[in-house]
């Protein structure tokens, strides 16, 4: 969808393709503002243990090209494993056309045909409880580092499996 549309387009959304890395590497870096933050996805593509196939979605416009991208990998909340819900990066022209909401929403979607129970996310908390993410504090999830309560937030996707207290442990890309 062209970013000169003035209502909120219905993106298209997809997996990620071998194709795209070096478009979802351009987008990344021009949603982010230090190379630390940029680089996250390439790392995090490298790690066996963090990268789950098909968890990688992007939003595209008309020609195809990603515009906006949302990526869960593997963690654990204690010993259950989960998924963690970062980075989530829109190009700076596509900002607030709902091609970040697309790709995140297409991303839930994709963890929960795979059976997938129990997502985290660090990060702003009046963009993701529109998804259904709660404070993860108040289900006993916390993290080794301080940050800000209303920032980390816990989704369980299948009420059959409810979210598992315990400390949230990433992947090593992350440094935490």
């Amino acid at each position: 969808m062209s970013s000169s549309r003035s209502a909120s387009p219905s993106w298209t959304t997809r997996a990620e393709t071998r194709a795209d890395v070096p478009a979802v590497r351009d987008l990344v870096r021009a949603a982010f503002p230090t190379p630390e933050e940029a680089d996250l996805v390439d790392a995090l593509r490298a790690d066996p243990g963090a990268w789950i196939e098909g968890l990688s979605l992007v939003a595209v416009d008309d020609a195809d090209r990603p515009v906006g991208h949302a990526l869960l990998t593997r963690c654990h909340i204690g010993e259950a494993p989960a998924l963690c819900l970062a980075p989530v990066a829109v190009r700076p022209e596509h900002q607030n056309t709902g091609a970040g909401t697309a790709a995140v929403r297409a991303a839930l979607l994709a963890a929960e045909r795979l059976g997938e129970h129990h997502v985290v996310v660090l990060g702003h908390p009046r963009y993701y409880p529109r998804f259904g993410f709660t404070r993860a504090s108040a289900h006993g999830i916390g993290l080794t580092v301080d940050v800000p309560d209303e920032a980390l937030m816990a989704l369980t996707l299948d009420a059959a499996h409810p979210l598992p207290a315990g400390t949230v442990r990433y992947a090593a890309p992350f440094g935490i």
